[in-house]
């Protein structure tokens, strides 16, 4: 007895320091990055160790007034297109959803499929037409164009994910809602939308990382300077035609990633109570 309780503490034991192995491995580059980040922009290069021959924070405080303007401002644009993405996929995505779950009308099927084969159109294929119909707007320049389809339930991976979730939930919370008096919306804002919490949360944080990150997107619509967001800043650190300042990207690289951390760290918080407390109570 007392050695097969040897035997799994050491499974355990081994188990544990393999994913410990293994999650440095994966994080090397950020700690390489943070440390870089740390030391004189001539020995970056010169000493590929973890440890700094000398501290310095040179990197960030010219860093953050490196560019044209300061990074406050690039922080800003990235945290209003980001928040502006996370509420118009919760609120289109799920309005979407529950239409697709629990609503009864003709060609609901066709509807769901055709939205589920967008998933599988790259994205590259409306970029052209995209950008044609936004400047015929005059949004060129503006977060509109990267705004504004969230609220149009473009996201169909969402929209997937939400009507399964909404799907799984017992359809007599709907009659039981009916039977009260509500209506579609009062069902879907009293009843249905409370419960879905673990499915919003989880397009939240998607939502925000995706958004924040993206570069392809903003470089196409924003072309003036005082609409970049954080990884067209990053961009301008590394000049092809002069000398790239690799110390000041590495510590505003680190900078950016804090909203991201911050941000999944809350979200998921509220995921798992989203989840412990889904269900009827009485």
């Amino acid at each position: 007895m007392a050695g097969d309780h040897r035997a799994s503490r050491f499974r355990r034991l081994m188990t544990h320091l393999a994913l410990l192995t293994l999650s440095v491995v994966m994080l090397y580059p950020v700690i390489w990055m943070l440390s870089s980040s740390f030391k004189p922009q001539e020995e970056i290069f010169r000493n590929q160790g973890l440890i700094p021959w000398e501290v310095t924070l040179d990197n960030y405080v010219e860093g953050w007034n490196a560019l044209q303007y300061g990074f406050e401002l690039y922080f800003f644009n990235s945290l209003v297109v980001a928040v502006a993405a996370v509420v118009g996929n919760i609120f289109s995505c799920s309005l979407a959803a529950y239409a697709l779950a629990r609503l009864r009308f003709r060609a609901r099927r066709v509807v769901l499929a055709i939205v589920l084969i967008t998933i599988m159109l790259p994205y590259h294929v409306v970029v052209v037409p995209q950008y044609i119909m936004f400047s015929s707007f005059g949004w060129v320049n503006t977060f509109w164009p990267l705004i504004l389809p969230k609220f149009l339930a473009t996201d169909a991976f969402f929209i997937f994910l939400m009507v399964q979730f909404i799907r799984a939930l017992p359809r007599e919370l709907d009659e039981a809602a009916t039977i009260d008096g509500a209506g579609p919306y009062r069902t879907y804002w009293k009843v249905i939308l409370p419960l879905t919490m673990p499915a919003m949360a989880t397009t939240a944080i998607f939502t925000f990382i995706w958004t924040w990150n993206d570069f392809f997107t903003p470089l196409i619509y924003l072309n003036d300077p005082t609409t970049h967001t954080v990884p067209l800043a990053l961009r301008s650190f590394l000049d092809a035609t002069g000398e790239s300042s690799y110390g000041s990207l590495f510590a505003m690289s680190l900078l950016g990633l804090g909203p991201i951390i911050g941000f999944f760290i809350v979200a998921q918080r509220y995921l798992i109570e989203g989840i412990a407390t889904t269900g009827v109570k009485g």
